[in-house]
């Protein structure tokens, strides 16, 4: 068996020693002014407004999704329900987000983004209080309501902050620091909520209080939590957010209908072969981790079985922890790359990585090869999601931008429901993810050199300049 506690301490201390080289303590030992140069202290100030007002919001968000994340199904199953009728729960979630999502980006750039990130907050909030009830037809409309919140989580918000560094005047390359302070906080979220719901979870005992229909404590309370934590993200991003927009667009500003946006969205990202490939590679690279989630377990028991001969306990929280430090490594190692090398160019490295690390989990040599692999993927993921943030920042217009974002997790969807729906196992599950980031590879690599090519046709501009210089194009 692996021995899982000294690889988390390894991740744990590969983690220290890169966040320390990020930091701001590190520049000015090491750095000196240097690291002031290219940034005034007016803007440095004004971009620590901008991520104060974001992170408060954004974190009680992502506080709610994780509490709730790993009772879902524990729960469909304490109340008594199938694999099957669970399953078609959890379709009918994705299914809601594709649907829903297809154009409720485009009313958050018409409507405006503050507004409908209050209606995440209750959106999710409403089905948080949908997990009390012991009823197909009402756990239904949770899930609903449920994927209708992931749509908005997964775009409303980005498009604000990206605005809001637009309004603020701020330079490109506080777009990238942003998005990677944003994930390296989602990570340590994550591992936090996890305690707080596994202690809350295991303090009470669930029960009815109103027939067999209502029920209380247990794995609910989870989800009550998040419900508090959804009401505190309202409430906060009501007093610190400003709203704002899609850019205006003809005579009279915004367009005067929504599903104008829509079709607009749709438009743009089927003739702008930059925006195709860009919405492409980050459903093919989520579609990847979300597989990888719902696969590692299996795989890891698998394995271990396999060189036990019985079945052995894993530390899954203890896992699950080496999985999120790996993460903030990958964040913070972004923030130490970005300043040397173009989103774009990291990208190609990071989806070759990623594709090589799948390739050796669907080997399965031995569980401590496949755990070491999982943890390189994990970096590699928190390397992503600054680097597609900051890459759709400079591709995505500003006006449809969440409306295009919504767009993006279609195609995501799909693959998300195809792995729901078929019975693979999970060595063919992460061969099919070893296909998609070589896809992606190979579609980012076309990406990049286009994105080149635009720069190297600025006057003035040098391509080999445009590959090591951090700014976004």
């Amino acid at each position: 068996m692996a021995d899982y506690q000294l690889i988390f301490y390894i991740a744990l201390s590969i983690n220290v020693l890169v966040s320390f080289r990020s930091s701001g303590i590190y520049k000015k030992l090491f750095v000196g002014e240097k690291s002031e140069e290219k940034a005034s202290q007016d803007e440095v100030a004004r971009h620590k407004s901008v991520m104060r007002k974001y992170l408060i919001v954004y974190l009680l968000a992502v506080l709610s999704d994780w509490l709730q994340g790993p009772y879902v199904y524990a729960l469909y199953s304490a109340y008594g329900y199938s694999q099957h009728a669970i399953a078609v729960l959890f379709v009918a979630g994705f299914g809601s987000s594709m649907v829903f999502g297809s154009f409720i980006g485009g009313m958050a750039d018409w409507g405006g983004r503050r507004f409908f990130v209050i209606i995440f907050a209750f959106t999710y909030a409403a089905s948080c209080v949908t997990k009390h009830f012991k009823d197909f037809n009402v756990l239904m409309l949770g899930r609903l309501l449920g994927g209708i919140a992931t749509s908005l989580l997964f775009s409303v918000f980005e498009a604000w902050l990206i605005r809001s560094h637009s309004d603020a005047k701020l330079g490109k390359e506080f777009l990238g620091q942003s998005f990677s302070s944003a994930f390296y906080g989602n990570s340590i979220i994550a591992i936090l909520a996890g305690l707080v719901a596994n202690k809350a979870a295991n303090a009470s005992t669930m029960v009815p209080i109103y027939g067999e229909t209502i029920h209380i404590g247990g794995y609910l309370a989870p989800f009550d939590i998040a419900l508090v934590a959804l009401l505190l993200c309202g409430i906060f991003c009501r007093g610190l957010w400003d709203e704002n927009y899609g850019e205006e667009k003809g005579d009279d500003g915004r367009s005067s209908n929504w599903y104008g946006g829509l079709r607009n969205a749709f438009v743009t990202t089927t003739r702008s072969r930059d925006i195709l490939l860009c919405g492409l590679i980050s459903s093919l690279f989520e579609g990847s981790m979300y597989i990888f989630v719902f696969m590692w377990t299996p795989a890891l028991t698998a394995l271990t079985k396999t060189e036990e001969g019985e079945e052995v306990k894993l530390p899954f929280g203890l896992i699950f922890s080496a999985f999120m430090v790996c993460c903030m490594a990958g964040s913070s190692t972004f923030s130490v790359l970005a300043s040397r090398f173009k989103g774009e160019v990291m990208a190609v490295i990071v989806f070759a990585i990623a594709a090589i690390a799948m390739a050796t989990i669907a080997l399965g040599a031995t569980d401590t090869i496949a755990f070491v692999a999982m943890n390189v993927f994990e970096i590699s993921v928190g390397m992503y999601f600054p680097i597609m943030g900051t890459m759709k920042g400079a591709i995505v217009p500003e006006d449809q931008r969440a409306a295009i974002y919504n767009l993006y997790r279609i195609p995501l969807n799909f693959i998300v429901l195809f792995s729901l729906l078929t019975d693979l196992t999970p060595a063919q599950s992460f061969s099919l993810n070893t296909a998609m980031l070589s896809l992606a590879t190979v579609l980012q690599l076309i990406l990049m050199k286009r994105r080149l090519a635009v720069q190297s046709s600025e006057p003035g501009s040098d391509e080999k300049t445009a590959l090591l210089e951090g700014e976004s194009v």
